[in-house]
């Protein structure tokens, strides 16, 4: 018998800049010089196509920052752009992205840097890490959502055969940069995305994070930049400190915290055709499951309002359209996210349910007739909203 053992210690920085591609600023640079290469990297960049509505001559400032550091980088083709949104996360653009990667001659030791909201980053990341049996990947996030959540994670999927992220992969990034510029173009209910994400991590780990969120909404959503600021960071110190310390980054095991009320917000974009927003999906997950928690006797209805109100704070509409949909057999069809959630975790089921603002526990049963009951309790308080199109 050969037995083999060893482990492989990942490190990646997540940066807090602003002006990420003027030439003096030196975050973006100091990441390809802590490599150490004796050579320029090579390097490609992608960058969301939308984007140019807002920052016309980005591709510009792209190629003259990298000229910039002629010692460090080693363009192997003009910034590419590339359409981003939820219709981003498909196979199929994986693939394209993959041959433009050889096209682009990248290998092992090249880099790609990826400029864009959560789905393109997702897409990208993913075709980064399957190519070559995988490159390295920086981060650019543009969006508030995928600077407080998803782009600062070690996650990379595509949606196939109707599931939210059913072909993905762990790779960390080599680093990821939020430049809060890119905050200030992002019209309010993009805003509201992240502030979805956060309300959910502040509900299971941060008391203090949560009351901050309720005190700040107004301004948050009236675009004080301060106050969107710091709800992103805190928002991505959290995410970041569970993928570091909670001891399951590739989430071997079964509980995942951070996916407090997705498994009714992942089935509610799919049934949706991704029309639902990632964030108003979170926002009704998130009611849904501390309503059931209500209802458990694990916490009493004062969490729920304080959620309710946060949530209406930031103008997260509730749309229960996708909610009533039921199957032949007359069950909704989002109880099928309960089981397609048990076997994305791998087998048991667990449930990430509140116990009070800031503790959470997990379950690994959820009584049927009680979920029918929390949804029918939310559908009835919550009233109705114009679900957001999904740009996550």
């Amino acid at each position: 018998m050969l037995s083999s053992d060893f482990s492989i210690a990942y490190h990646y920085d997540t940066i807090f800049t602003e002006g990420v591609f003027e030439a003096g600023n030196i975050a973006l640079a100091d990441v390809f010089r802590s490599l150490g290469s004796p050579s320029p990297i090579r390097v490609l960049v992608l960058f969301e196509r939308q984007l140019l509505a807002f920052y016309p001559n980005l591709a510009e400032d792209i190629a003259a920052y990298c000229e910039h550091y002629p010692d460090l980088l080693l363009p192997a083709s003009p910034p590419v752009p590339v359409d981003g949104g939820e219709a981003a996360k498909d196979m199929d653009v994986a693939m394209n992205l993959c041959h433009l990667l050889l096209q682009a001659r990248m290998c092992r030791q090249s880099c790609l840097v990826i400029v864009g909201g959560g789905a393109l980053l997702d897409a990208a990341g993913f075709a980064a890490a399957i190519f070559h049996r995988g490159i390295r990947q920086i981060r650019i996030p543009t969006t508030a959502l995928a600077q407080a959540d998803s782009g600062v994670g070690v996650k990379n999927a595509v949606n196939a055969f109707g599931k939210k992220n059913l072909l993905g992969v762990f790779a960390p990034p080599l680093a990821v940069l939020n430049d809060s510029r890119f905050l200030r173009t992002l019209p309010p209910q993009r805003i509201a995305e992240a502030a979805a994400e956060a309300v959910k991590v502040a509900m299971i780990k941060d008391v203090d994070f949560f009351a901050f969120l309720q005190e700040k909404a107004t301004a948050i959503m009236a675009d004080d930049a301060a106050a969107q600021q710091a709800m992103v960071k805190r928002s991505a110190e959290l995410h970041v400190q569970h993928i570091a310390t909670s001891g399951d980054p590739f989430e071997w095991g079964s509980a995942r915290p951070l996916d407090f009320g997705h498994w009714a917000a992942h089935k509610l974009e799919m049934l949706s055709d991704s029309r639902l927003s990632h964030g108003v999906a979170v926002g009704m997950g998130l009611l849904i499951d501390t309503k059931y928690a209500v209802l458990s006797g694990l916490i009493p209805e004062t969490v729920f309002q304080a959620l309710k109100d946060l949530l209406a704070g930031f103008q997260l509409p509730f749309c229960s359209a996708h909610l009533e949909q039921r199957d032949s057999q007359g069950r909704r069809e989002v109880f099928a996210g309960i089981e397609e959630f048990r076997e994305h975790l791998g087998g048991r089921l667990h449930i990430t349910l509140p116990t009070a603002i800031g503790r959470k526990i997990e379950v690994t049963e959820i009584n049927g007739d009680r979920m029918e009951q929390a949804i029918a309790a939310v559908i009835a308080e919550c009233g109705e909203g114009q679900p957001n199109s999904n740009q996550a």
